[in-house]
């Protein structure tokens, strides 16, 4: 558990040695879809090393056979390409530090692993899960820390045989040494940590496999990154991270300690960390929704940082031009998924119009879009485009708003129905069909004047007036300008359905 000053001491930008660019990395494990918090320390990262002109190392870490897959792996590149990400070592780009799987790696660890048991930096342990169950919870009853107690720290010959005559194999622990630890977070100030609160630490499984508290800072090392940012989840490793690169300095594998930095939680409904399990953590349901990668990464990075107080909407390269670790806030941030979608539409019409109607072509095709390819309209759809760009959230909106224009009739939502066609509704269609039979066809305000006319003549405002001939010809009571829309369906479209509503409502 750490143990922090009263008054932490003041953060400071990141040091960059003498102009010296920094190196950071990004290595997610390919287990299932991409998180959004893994998407904004990626972010960060990215953002980091392209405003100090630095290098982005894209590293996996796939030591966990029976949870990484090879489906996850080509996802997370997939995924980085599609948010934009470059990476200037890593897969399918290589570098001086080939391979990037950690996977590929293993003789690597294995060796380093050998150098830190022959210097007495690690020794095996022969305790067994029962063992140190029953000694931690001992020590919990004692009221002492449960950490492990150091039993097999310096076994006797006769003690190691005996073990091995047990048939017990062996993991090996890092010795940690008797020191306080100190450092200085990038985002969190100083923070202390008591020998007693890190205890020696497992970093090869019994089997051989090595774990994650040694392949990601002997990686670290060798690939020479020079500042770590990650979750705050992974804060209390810090202690021991650090031990361990001053064994690896002397042993000529390190040659410096990175600058550590603990970027804050993602939390989620309940002020409960953002968990795989939520549904809103995924990427890809923000892919499938139709996010904007610059909507969806303008949302993350507010998720802890801003580039000022008074402005939320912003391009990613005006993120990389302010970005600075330091000012990145170390409270939890709350994931708002309303937040989210008003961001991202504020992209959306930010877009010039030719590339908004490319973007939404996924949702305007099969097996999406609910109408034969033959009655899509391209002249129409490029007519309507600017008013549904106005209106959408996110792309796959889009489908619904349009499909007046490509279905043979419209599908009605029946509430809508019922809540626009209320008692003399038939009477004002009758009118409003026969203003608009005469309207000017080529004019949205012609065809707004033709039902404002109708509506008077029924003592209706146009609101009102409009709603039963909007869910007449589109059958919804929401969606896109109405007049617009009147106009690019067409004149005999238009009356058609008008007089198919006034059926429908003469035989009900």
């Amino acid at each position: 558990m750490a143990s922090a000053p009263a008054s932490p001491s003041p953060k400071s930008s990141a040091p960059l040695g003498q102009g010296v660019p920094p190196r950071v990395r990004f290595c997610p494990s390919p287990t299932g879809n991409p998180h959004v918090g893994l998407v904004r320390t990626a972010l960060f990262n990215w953002a980091f090393a392209r405003h100090h002109q630095g290098t982005l190392v894209f590293r996996i870490e796939d030591t966990d056979a029976a949870r990484d897959s090879e489906e996850s792996y080509n996802q997370l590149l997939d995924a980085m390409r599609w948010l934009g990400f470059d990476w200037d070592e890593g897969p399918e780009v290589g570098g001086p530090h080939a391979p990037y799987r950690q996977s590929q790696r293993m003789d690597i660890y294995a060796d380093v692993a050998g150098k830190l048991l022959d210097a007495g930096h690690a020794y095996h342990c022969y305790c067994s899960q029962e063992e140190l169950d029953s000694r931690r919870e001992a020590a919990r009853a004692a009221g002492k820390p449960s950490g492990y107690d150091g039993h097999c720290r310096d076994l006797s010959t006769a003690q190691v045989e005996e073990y091995k005559a047990q048939g017990r194999a062996p993991i090996v622990r890092f010795r940690m040494p008797d020191e306080t630890i100190t450092f200085t977070d990038l985002v969190r100030g100083e923070i202390t940590y008591l020998p007693e609160n890190v205890p020696d630490y497992g970093i090869v499984r019994a089997n051989g496999a090595p774990l994650y508290t040694l392949v990601n800072p002997v990686d670290d090392a060798l690939m020479e990154i020079t500042h770590i940012l990650r979750g705050e989840d992974l804060l209390s490793s810090t202690p021991r991270q650090i031990a361990l690169y001053k064994a690896l300095i002397e042993l000529g594998v390190a040659k410096d300690i990175p600058a550590f930095g603990h970027l804050p939680y993602v939390m989620g409904e309940g002020n409960k960390k953002l968990s795989k399990r939520d549904p809103q953590s995924s990427l890809n349901l923000y892919r499938e929704r139709g996010f904007l990668p610059e909507g969806l990464l303008n949302y993350l990075s507010l998720l802890g940082w801003s580039l000022s107080a008074d402005r939320d909407i912003f391009s990613v390269e005006e993120m990389v031009a302010a970005f600075d670790i330091a000012d990145v806030n170390p409270n939890p941030a709350r994931f708002d998924l309303k937040k989210c979608e008003a961001i991202n539409a504020d992209h959306i019409r930010l877009l010039d119009v030719k590339d908004f109607t490319e973007r939404c072509a996924p949702w305007l095709k099969a097996p999406v879009a609910p109408w034969a390819p033959e009655d899509f309209d391209e002249t129409k759809w490029q007519a309507i485009a600017p008013q549904a760009q106005t209106r959408l959230k996110v792309l796959s909106e889009i489908t619904d708003n349009v499909d007046f224009l490509f279905l043979p009739e419209p599908v009605f939502d029946e509430p809508s129905w019922t809540k626009a066609m209320k008692e003399g509704s038939g009477a004002l269609l009758r009118t409003a069909r026969e203003k608009l039979e005469s309207a000017d066809w080529s004019s949205p305000d012609s065809l707004k004047e033709a039902v404002l006319t109708a509506g008077e003549a029924h003592g209706l405002k146009l609101g009102k007036a409009q709603a039963p001939v909007r869910v007449a010809v589109t059958g919804r009571t929401v969606g896109l300008p109405l007049f617009e829309s009147l106009e690019v369906l067409g004149k005999e479209k238009t009356l058609a359905r008008i007089d198919a509503a006034l059926t429908r409502l003469a035989s009900a």
